[in-house]
């Protein structure tokens, strides 16, 4: 038992009209001897999507302790309602930022070979639009590079950044960036040491970043590579990491997440030099 965000229903004000059983697609709520019941803590995530429903206000979030929010078994009881219902749950996840549950949440379907449900893309926020997921060419980035360019005489280089985010954390493995394409996951550093990072290492390919020391949650990172593997069905990935043993964990959370995928994808490591950026080894793995 741990202290988390959960939701309590007062009894006293309750009608049982059961508003809101509809809108909890976890399944964590029941009418009961003429009230609605909170009958397992494990399928409450406490983000409240039921209390908007209440016409009586007798739902709130309150932290407690309570057993942890489980998301596998509550992807095993919305599976059975069908992809409507699926969508509404990765939907509701994914407008609270809860890109780990979201994740685990594909992990099952894929694991399981329930399809996906396609979803439009959300509309963006102001405060949210670092993550809206975006298909790019690149050619804005040399355009709006050319004056400074021609001032000093150089030749602007061209950006090949295809999509947005690229924090792993921040994508999502369903966006159509990543749908069959070569992927790059790269150490955050790697974009810094290496001169020729868009020329050499990124064209023709979706990027990832992300920093195995200093980053949580390497459980989430193993879900979300899992779900490229499986649902983007992507067709090879290259980890490009730096030369400091730390980077290694990186290839060791892509190496868990193949082991776990139902599909099997070429992976090849690329590790950069600190003192000038050159590649020191380049394998399959």
């Amino acid at each position: 038992m741990s202290v988390r965000k959960i939701i309590t229903i007062d009894e006293d004000t309750c009608n049982g009209c059961g508003l809101c059983i509809p809108n909890c697609p976890e399944g964590a709520l029941q009418v009961i001897d003429g009230k609605v019941r909170l009958v397992s803590d494990l399928f409450c995530d406490g983000l409240g999507a039921c209390i908007g429903y209440c016409p009586e206000g007798a739902i709130a979030v309150v932290e407690r302790e309570a057993e942890p929010y489980d998301e596998r078994k509550v992807m095993a009881n919305i599976a059975r309602q069908g992809a409507n219902t699926i969508r509404a749950h990765l939907e509701h996840l994914r407008s609270h930022g809860e890109d780990g549950l979201l994740s685990q949440a594909v992990g099952y379907l894929t694991e399981n070979r329930i399809p996906v449900p396609a979803d439009p893309e959300p509309a963006c926020a102001p405060e949210c639009c670092g993550q809206k997921a975006e298909q790019m060419t690149g050619a804005a980035t040399a355009s709006a590079a050319a004056p400074a360019a021609m001032a000093t005489g150089s030749t602007p280089a061209k950006s090949e950044l295809a999509n947005w985010p690229v924090q792993l954390h921040l994508l999502s493995p369903m966006a159509p960036s990543f749908r069959g394409k070569d992927v790059l996951l790269s150490a955050d550093c790697v974009a810094f040491a290496a001169g020729t990072f868009h020329q050499s290492l990124l064209a023709g390919k979706s990027l990832a970043i992300a920093c195995p020391k200093l980053d949580d949650g390497a459980d989430v990172y193993r879900e979300k590579i899992t779900a490229l593997i499986d649902h983007a069905q992507i067709a090879s990935l290259t980890v490009a990491m730096m030369e400091v043993p730390c980077c290694r964990g990186l290839l060791k959370i892509v190496q868990d997440a193949r082991a776990r995928a139902h599909r099997m994808v070429p992976v090849k490591a690329v590790t950069i030099a600190i003192k000038d950026g050159s590649v020191l080894a380049e394998q399959a793995v």
